[in-house]
């Protein structure tokens, strides 16, 4: 396949899913692994995608503070949050005390925990639920409760956090940015995000 039709297809399958991998790049193109990685890199430089470890993420659409609700993110790249999540959970050892930040990754992980003999805060109800039900020492923070992401904000859920000092923290994002790093809509939500990450050992 010649070299624009293999960009061709690359830049669809980014339009379609948001994000691929080297591999399914080959599948659909018939390119080399060294073909598939050169193609990302002038594709990256060009400011048509991001190459990551492993494949390309689009770029980030211009800035919006749309946001949508944990039903609808869940339905979102299922299978990257999973490989993302039963990696981070085997992170957590024993008499760690651990941040677990609202999101769906992050509630994604609570399905790969091992090591009981832990202790976890968060600012999610529905983490929270799940982790009591699963038999973990969980303290839910209080604060506002927004409707869209189920998660614990306002001035005295940041207030509450500061009392804690966590070995390890795992964290949900809106987005990756290489200009901005992680970013999120809600500043009330980075609020917290950013206290309770100033309070983690790991992160």
């Amino acid at each position: 396949m010649l070299t624009e039709k293999r960009h061709e297809v690359i830049l669809q399958l980014l339009k379609e899913k948001n994000s691929v991998s080297v591999t399914e790049i080959k599948e659909m193109t018939g390119g080399s692994d060294s073909t598939i990685r050169r193609d990302l890199t002038a594709l990256d430089k060009e400011g048509k995608l991001s190459k990551v470890f492993g494949g390309a993420v689009a770029v980030e659409p211009a800035y919006t503070v749309t946001e949508l609700s944990v039903a609808q993110k869940q339905k979102v790249n299922q299978t990257e949050k999973r490989q993302i999540a039963r990696y981070a959970a085997h992170l957590i050892k024993k008499d760690d005390f651990i941040y677990l930040d609202a999101g769906t990754t992050t509630g994604y992980m609570i399905d790969y925990l091992t090591e009981k003999n832990v202790t976890f805060v968060t600012n999610a109800v529905d983490h929270a639920k799940r982790l009591a039900i699963e038999g973990f020492k969980v303290i839910l923070i209080g604060g506002e409760l927004k409707g869209t992401t189920e998660a614990v904000i306002g001035s005295q859920a940041a207030i509450s956090l500061q009392k804690y000092h966590f070995t390890i923290g795992f964290f949900g994002t809106n987005g990756i940015s290489k200009r901005y790093g992680y970013t999120t809509p809600d500043n009330n939500e980075s609020v917290i995000k950013k206290t309770a990450l100033e309070h983690c050992h790991k992160r």
